[in-house]
């Protein structure tokens, strides 16, 4: 595990932009799990910007959403998919099919994660997974007490969870379900870039890379992988004991 502490948000959005784009370099058709949220939108950001500039070239690359509200979908002000339309897929006119994701109105979303899982399957695998970090410690819809075998799976919202997702929508939303990839998907991603901003995520980012590991911390498990690189801002890194930017 490598952690990375650049001097502010947009550093740390360029560092790993920087890192995203070498380690898929090499990789014929990378499939790019993408979380929506406040933490990854400045990568998203610097991705548009070097595309535009042609400094850089995503023709090949696949996109696989991370989560979902149930009951909602890309035509909901608000949703997972409709962040990531703004942010990232319409910006850069990616073809729908190159995006796979979850369709939170579908009454059958148990088909919906099985369709999932077999995208990845056939497109052998996740090549690189971008996460943010929950205020309670979960990734995607990972709620605390999720076991670590889960996959692809429709999610009981953690209260936390209900509470703090309303910053997305303009309007206040009853938010109940999520459907995520699993602990046990994202654990199979041959890398994960996990990225943290902001000071109130000083405390729980201390208790996930400091605390024992365990299915009441999700993202904690993510230290269980080979190749995870965290990327944090001196806010979201003020409680750890780091002793170098790179360790």
């Amino acid at each position: 595990m490598r952690f990375f502490v650049d001097n502010g948000y947009e550093a740390s959005s360029m560092h790993a932009a920087d890192d995203l784009i070498e380690k898929v370099r090499l990789v014929k058709n990378p499939v790019i799990c993408t979380a929506s949220g406040d933490s990854p939108a400045g990568l998203y950001k610097q991705i548009v910007e070097r595309v535009h500039k042609k400094r850089l070239d995503i023709s090949n690359w696949l996109f696989l959403g991370l989560d979902e509200w149930v009951g909602m979908n890309g035509n909901d002000e608000g949703s997972c998919r409709y962040h990531l339309d703004q942010q990232l897929f319409r910006p850069l006119q990616i073809p729908q099919d190159r995006i796979c994701f979850f369709d939170g109105r579908l009454g059958d979303l148990e088909g919906e994660c099985r369709r999932i899982e077999n995208f990845i399957q056939e497109h052998n695998g996740i090549d690189l997974a971008i996460l943010g970090l929950g205020i309670n410690g979960h990734v995607g819809m990972n709620e605390p007490g999720t076991p670590a075998q889960t996959r692809s799976h429709v999610a009981e919202l953690h209260s936390t969870t209900k509470q703090v997702g309303q910053k997305y929508f303009s309007n206040e939303q009853t938010l109940t379900q999520g459907v995520t990839l699993g602990l046990a998907t994202l654990i199979e991603s041959r890398h994960i870039m996990l990225l943290i901003s902001g000071g109130h995520k000083a405390a729980i980012t201390q208790r996930i890379f400091e605390e024992e590991i365990s299915e009441q911390l999700p993202a904690s498990l993510l230290r269980n992988h080979p190749s995870v690189s965290v990327y944090l801002e001196p806010a979201s890194a003020q409680l750890m004991r780091l002793q170098s930017q790179n360790s």
